[in-house]
């Protein structure tokens, strides 16, 4: 199968690539920075930026799927790139009679979503890290929600709990709407994309992803995921 993925330099991209280079998928990957994604066999690099619909179109042209792994900062003004890379890949897609997409979201994009026993969690960093801090992305992961449920497409969107890195695929659960967890390891991720990719049971339903094996320090998981990459 020949997949494009959007978002292919950043962390959750990087191991959509090598997982579905190693399942024998052809890859187009998808990037707006030149020299952020190597070429080697079975990859094609192509330089777009995902909100821009004529470089999309070019990007989608060709392809079976597309899975996108985009992803933005928070930030006090608006965010719009989930939602306007959301609009120009769907487009594209329906163009080209392409009908597999995956798209990464949030278990946030949920407003019911509260993981059981998890009262840390639940109390003090949710409210204030996720729908305070984050309050302008999700919103848009919400409309980026909303453009995918609109179209005839094949979809499946994917929600994670909190993303951590780990360097292998554990145990991982999914679930219909959300799942009932706090963490996502960025690998089980990739993972449970390609599986759906294929397993097709999750279309035109959100998929909730969680890592059951293992989970990370807080305060590591903190500083790598919100204090460094700042």
């Amino acid at each position: 199968m020949r997949i494009a993925v959007f978002g292919a330099a950043g962390p959750t991209g990087r191991h959509l690539t090598d997982q579905a280079l190693s399942a024998g998928h052809e890859v187009v990957a998808v990037t707006r920075r030149a020299g952020s994604v190597a070429e080697r066999p079975g990859l094609t690099v192509a330089i777009a930026d995902a909100t821009d619909p004529a470089a999309v179109d070019t990007a989608v042209a060709g392809t079976d799927a597309v899975l996108s792994a985009l992803g933005a900062r928070f930030s006090r003004e608006a965010v719009t790139t989930y939602s306007a890379s959301a609009t120009a890949i769907t487009g594209a897609m329906a163009r080209h009679g392409v009908k597999r997409l995956l798209a990464v979201s949030s278990s946030i994009a949920d407003s019911s979503w509260r993981p059981t026993g998890a009262h840390f969690f639940n109390h003090v960093l949710d409210p204030l890290v996720n729908r305070r801090l984050g309050h302008t992305l999700h919103e848009d992961m919400r409309r980026m929600e909303a453009v995918i449920r609109r179209t005839d497409l094949d979809w499946t969107l994917v929600r994670p709990s909190g993303l951590f890195e780990h360097p292998v695929v554990t145990e991982f659960r999914t679930a219909e709407g959300s799942a009932d967890g706090v963490f996502t390891a960025r690998a089980d991720l990739a993972a449970s994309m390609l599986g759906e990719l294929e397993g097709r049971r999750y279309v035109r339903a959100p998929m909730g992803v969680i890592t059951t094996a293992v989970k990370p320090n807080i305060a590591k998981l903190i500083w790598h995921e919100g204090v460094k990459k700042k």
